[in-house]
C-alpha cells in the first residue's frame, strides 16, 4: 500500500482505495474541537478509506482521544500533542478557551501562533493528503503549500452566520481589506446577501450589530478574527461547512460566489447516540418526574451569561412552574449567583449548577422535554435529533444568526423576545417562550428535520460524497 502523500489515490473513494491521510487543526475551543471530532468520526465511520491525525493542545489530548475512542478502535486516528509556548499573561497551563476571560482566549491565539514550528515540522514528517483547519491559524495553509500539501479551511459556524459576517464584501474593496466595517454597517446584510432570507429584508437588532464588531476588533495589534479568517479562507485551496444544501443551500452557493473557491459540505455532524450510563446523580433527580416535564438550560462552556441576564433566567425557569437543570458557567471558575431565596423556593424542583454535564444523555432522557440553549450550531443538532422542544437564548456572535434561520427559516424552536437596542430580556420573557415550545404546536418543524439528521443514509451520502470530493481535488492537484 502506497504511503499518505505519495499520490497513489483512487479517486472514486471505494474501499478499496489508497487511505486519504487528512489532518485536522482546530481552534482551541471545544466548540471549534468538537465539530472537529465529530467530522473526524464521520470519515473514519464511512465507505471511504481514509485515516486521520488529529493535532491539539497537551492539554486536551486526554478529553480529544475520548471523543474519537469509538474510531480509534478501529484503528486510523491519532491525536498528537503541541506544546504551546508560554505567553505572559496567559494562565499556566491553558490548553483551550475553556473558562477563559476574552482576553486570555486572545492571549491563547498567540500561544497557538508561536507553535507554528512545530506544526510545520509535524506536516513536513506526515505529508498529508489534505489538512483541515480552523480560523485562528492561517499561516498553517501557507506552511501546507510550500510542501505541496492541499488546505482546506473547516468552518464549525453555520452557512448563514459566515455569509452576514465572514465574506471579503464586509470590506469596502470587496475583495477583504479596507476600513473594518462599524456596528452601523453590521445592522444589514453585506452586498449580494441572498435576497430570499429573512434577514435580507430585517437585517439585525442593535444589540447583535454591536456584538459583531469583536470579529473586526484587533488585541494588541494582532489580526482581527475577520483578518484572519478571510486570510485563511484565501490562502486554502478551497472550504468546507458543516452544512446541507437542504438547510442552507442559498447562503453556501452566496460564499462561493465570494471566495470563489472549491466549496464541499460535510452534511450537518449529528453526534452519536451517547455510550454508557447516566451519571447517578442526575439520573436519580430526572428520573422522579415525568416523561417529557424537566426543561434543562445550558449554554456550554464558553458562553457565560451576565449575571443579571443569569438572574432573570432562573427566575423565568421558576415561574414556569416546571421543573429544570440549570446548568451556567462563569469565566474564572467563578459562581452563579443565585436570586435571594430563589434555592428555598424551587427545592425539589430546580438545580442550578457549573462545569461539565453529560449534555447528550441528559437531552435524551425521558424526562426532559425542553431545552433552552445558547443556539450553537451543534447544540441545536443535539436537541433536535433528542426530541425535545427548544427555547433559543443566543447571546454572541454566530448565535444570534443561527436563531434566526432555526426559527424564522426552518422553523425550528422559539426565540427568547429581546430590548432592540440592548438584548434585554426579562424573566417573563423566559417563562413566555417556554409556554410557547411545550404547547401544542410549538414543535413547528422540529420533527421533520429530526428524522431529516437522524436518517442514516442521508448521513451516509453526505459523508461518501464529501470525501469524494476532497479526495478529487486532492488527486487533482498531484496528477
Amino acid at each position: 500500500m502506497a504511503a499518505a502523500g505519495s499520490g497513489n489515490r483512487d479517486a472514486g473513494g471505494g474501499s478499496n482505495a489508497t487511505p486519504m491521510h487528512v489532518v485536522m487543526l482546530p481552534w482551541l475551543a471545544f466548540g471549534h474541537i468538537v465539530p472537529f471530532a465529530q467530522l473526524a468520526r464521520r470519515l473514519l465511520a464511512s465507505s471511504s478509506a481514509v485515516r486521520v491525525t488529529f493535532l491539539t493542545a497537551a492539554g486536551n489530548v486526554p478529553r480529544v482521544e475520548a471523543m474519537l475512542s469509538s474510531a480509534a478502535s478501529a484503528g486510523g486516528v491519532a491525536v498528537v500533542p503541541l506544546n504551546l509556548p508560554r505567553v505572559p499573561g496567559l494562565p499556566e497551563g491553558a490548553a483551550s478557551t475553556a473558562n477563559l476571560s476574552p482576553e486570555g482566549a486572545e492571549l491563547l491565539k498567540v500561544s497557538l501562533d508561536a507553535a507554528r514550528p512545530q506544526v510545520a515540522a509535524l506536516l513536513a514528517e506526515l505529508r498529508p493528503d489534505a489538512v483541515l483547519l480552523d480560523f485562528a491559524t492561517p499561516w498553517a495553509s501557507h506552511d501546507a503549500a510550500a510542501l505541496g500539501v492541499k488546505s482546506f479551511h473547516f468552518s464549525v459556524f453555520s452557512a448563514v452566520a459566515c455569509a452576514y459576517l465572514a465574506v471579503p464584501a464586509r470590506r469596502p474593496d470587496g475583495a477583504g481589506a479596507g476600513a473594518l466595517p462599524s456596528a452601523h454597517d453590521l445592522l444589514s446584510v453585506p452586498t449580494g446577501f441572498p435576497a430570499s432570507s429573512p434577514l435580507a429584508a430585517t437585517g439585525v437588532p442593535a444589540y447583535q450589530a454591536t456584538d459583531f464588531t469583536y470579529m473586526f476588533s484587533s488585541f494588541g495589534g494582532k489580526p482581527c478574527v475577520h483578518e484572519r479568517l478571510v486570510a485563511g479562507i484565501q490562502a486554502c485551496d478551497g472550504v468546507v461547512y458543516k452544512t446541507c444544501a437542504e438547510m442552507e443551500g442559498a447562503y453556501v452557493e452566496y460564499l462561493a460566489a465570494q471566495y470563489r473557491k472549491p466549496v464541499l459540505m460535510a452534511g450537518p455532524l449529528v453526534p452519536d447516540r451517547p455510550q454508557g450510563e447516566l451519571d447517578e446523580r442526575w439520573s436519580t433527580w430526572l428520573s422522579a418526574f415525568p416523561d417529557g416535564a424537566v426543561v434543562f438550560a445550558s449554554f456550554g462552556s464558553e458562553t457565560f451569561l451576565p449575571p443579571a441576564a443569569a438572574m432573570e433566567l432562573l427566575l423565568g425557569l421558576e415561574a414556569t412552574g416546571r421543573p429544570f437543570l440549570a446548568v451556567l458557567n462563569c469565566p474564572d471558575g467563578e459562581a452563579v449567583v443565585a436570586p435571594p431565596g430563589f434555592a428555598e423556593r424551587v427545592a425539589g424542583r430546580g438545580v442550578v449548577c457549573s462545569g461539565w454535564v453529560q449534555q447528550q444523555h441528559i437531552l435524551h432522557h425521558r424526562s426532559v422535554g425542553c431545552y433552552v440553549t445558547h443556539v450553537g450550531f451543534s447544540s441545536v443538532v443535539e436537541g433536535l435529533v433528542a426530541g425535545c422542544r427548544l427555547v433559543l437564548l443566543p447571546m454572541k456572535g454566530d448565535q444570534y444568526l443561527n436563531a434566526a434561520l432555526f426559527a424564522r427559516e426552518l422553523r425550528v424552536g422559539v426565540e427568547v423576545a429581546r430590548r432592540d437596542e440592548d438584548g434585554w430580556f426579562g424573566r417573563q420573557d423566559v417563562c413566555d417562550a417556554v409556554a410557547a415550545a411545550v404547547a401544542d404546536g410549538g414543535e413547528g418543524e422540529a420533527r421533520k428535520w429530526a428524522d431529516f439528521l437522524t436518517d442514516d443514509g442521508v448521513q451516509g451520502r453526505f459523508a461518501d460524497e464529501f470525501v469524494r470530493q476532497l479526495r478529487e481535488l486532492v488527486s487533482a492537484a498531484s496528477s
